[in-house]
């Protein structure tokens, strides 16, 4: 078997394996009247029946909460872990589980731990009525650090996972779960053989039903996995005040999606990242980022768009950042390719944070992985023959009528079809009055000065020549095949061979110590003595 030579053979004939799903959850668990300083009142007065609201009362809430906890785990026959700053909480955590858990199909609690983290919390300041200078408390946000409680614990359907609480009110709480982790536990459940990677799969029997599995993940699962762990673990609030509608609600505050894609070697995965690291560093520009994530940006986003390549050990990374949110794709255990979306802030893709919005997060989480994906694979697999590069590159005649060149290197022609390779990966056709701002854009003209007799040129040239095809009875185009493959060619042409280049033979902008530079110079020495024999 042959090595492959770029990203783009490796994904087409060396993916032996592969699975799209959720990886790791980190939820927030909170009482949504209690994020307001009028619902903590109402939460003290209505439902407790107290004249005031102090922090004076959150103190034997928060004393009779840690009393559950010290009960509980003494209940377990499990100490009290206090975790040291710096400390890996995760590490300790599984090497505990190892060392007590020995059957899989277990469930429990294995290890309670507390820890001393800054928090936000409710603390009571003295103001003054403005008209009877009388003075009276009222309850502010605050941060302090406090003590949180973790209870690390293995769940029959779910796995591994774990639920910390603040020990202090509100007594906000976080729950964590791997996906993998659940997606092993339902295969072991249906009997099918298959073979673990730390954070996956390396092999599966029956992929499809792997991928079933994975599928099938859903809101309502991960919320019924909260409500059972809720009802088993001490809870700050009592029965009558959960009656009284003070429960926990879940939202996602990180969500990581992924896809796997195990290879049949490791040496086709070190070819893929020579290739990607070589062809791809230009991912972080916003330009590109729009691209993988489908989201518009301009110059009043917020956020540090750029690429990281990261080396620990000999293992390279790419990491491509937007917003808060960010893909990292790695060579996991040298074995699989692992592409991972993490969004750690749902409203980065104006998408509210409930646990209900899950499905519109996967769908985007799984898109830009895809994206990444088919933007690697077109930039290293797109080489134009000399006959296609002709059919854009001359002027030509189609049914009678004249089509002007598509010219290399020429401003309209590199904006036009820069414009084609972000449009390609939209799902919707795009139209006219879509096209006009970002070519104006790219030209780095005002939209006005484009007029619609210019796009209508450029449409009809572009559709002649086969790169776009408009959609019957309607004024929406898609881009062909042919298309994307001439775009991605031009655009990476122009930015990473002809631009760079140019630049490499011009002496004013150039170190001496130029390679290219050293040899256009003995060119050009040679060329001139030659002219010189030939007119002597």
């Amino acid at each position: 078997m042959s090595l492959p030579r770029t990203a783009a053979e490796v994904l087409k004939d060396h993916v032996v394996l592969e699975i799209e799903g959720i990886d790791r959850m980190y939820l927030n668990l909170y009482v949504p009247d209690l994020q307001r300083d009028l619902g903590v009142v109402g939460f003290f007065r209505s439902n407790r029946g107290y004249p005031i609201t102090s922090g004076a009362l959150m103190s034997p809430m928060t004393q009779g909460f840690v009393r559950r906890i010290e009960s509980f785990a003494a209940a377990k026959g499990l100490p009290i872990v206090v975790f040291e700053k710096g400390q890996r909480k995760e590490d300790i955590a599984r090497e505990r589980r190892e060392a007590l858990t020995d059957r899989p199909a277990e469930e429990g609690i294995y290890l309670v731990g507390k820890a001393q983290e800054k928090a936000r919390v409710w603390r009571t300041e003295s103001r003054r009525n403005p008209e009877t200078g009388a003075r009276y408390p009222w309850i502010v946000w605050s941060s302090a650090m406090v003590n949180h409680y973790y209870f690390y614990g293995v769940d029959k359907d779910f796995g591994p996972f774990f639920v910390k609480f603040c020990s202090y009110f509100p007594y906000t709480g976080k729950l964590c779960l791997n996906g993998h982790e659940y997606l092993k536990r339902q295969i072991e459940k249906r009997g099918i053989s298959y073979e673990a990677l730390d954070n996956g799969i390396l092999s599966c029997a029956e992929p499809s039903s792997a991928q079933e599995i994975c599928d099938g993940l859903s809101a309502d699962k991960i919320e019924a996995l909260a409500r059972k762990w809720l009802r088993l673990l001490p809870h700050p609030f009592s029965r009558q005040d959960r009656q009284a509608g003070y429960r926990y609600e879940v939202s996602i505050l990180q969500a990581e999606f992924s896809l796997t894609q195990v290879l049949d070697r490791s040496l086709s995965g070190r070819a893929f990242f020579e290739d990607v690291i070589r062809q791809n560093l230009d991912l972080g520009r916003p330009d590109q980022v729009a691209l993988i994530f489908n989201r518009r940006v301009s110059r009043r986003t917020p956020s540090r768009f750029r690429t990281r390549v990261i080396t620990q050990g000999v293992t390279p990374s790419l990491h491509v950042d937007y917003k808060r949110s960010r893909i990292k794709q790695y060579h996991k255990e040298g074995r699989a390719l692992r592409t991972e979306t993490t969004i750690n802030d749902a409203w980065d893709f104006d998408v509210g944070k409930r646990l209900k919005n899950l499905p519109h997060l996967r769908e985007i989480g799984f898109a830009a992985n895809r994206r990444l994906l088919q933007i690697q694979r077109l930039a290293c697999d797109c080489a134009l023959g000399d006959a296609a590069f002709e059919r854009i590159q001359r002027p030509t005649a189609v049914n009678g009528q004249r089509v002007p060149a598509l010219r290399f290197g020429e401003p309209r022609t590199q904006a036009v079809l820069a414009a084609l390779v972000g449009f390609s990966l939209n799902a919707r056709p795009f139209s006219a009055a879509e096209l006009k701002p970002r070519l104006a854009q790219l030209l780095g003209i005002p939209l006005a000065s484009l007029s619609q007799g210019r796009l209508s040129y450029e449409l009809r040239r572009l559709r002649q020549r086969g790169l776009i095809e408009r959609l019957p009875k309607t004024h929406r185009y898609h881009v062909t095949s042919f298309g994307l493959r001439a775009a991605v060619f031009y655009s990476r042409l122009h930015a990473h061979l002809f631009r760079p280049a140019l630049a490499t033979i011009i002496p004013a902008h150039t170190p001496d110590n130029s390679r290219v530079r050293a040899a256009f110079n003995t060119l050009d020495q040679l060329l001139g003595d030659q002219a010189r024999r030939l007119a002597a």
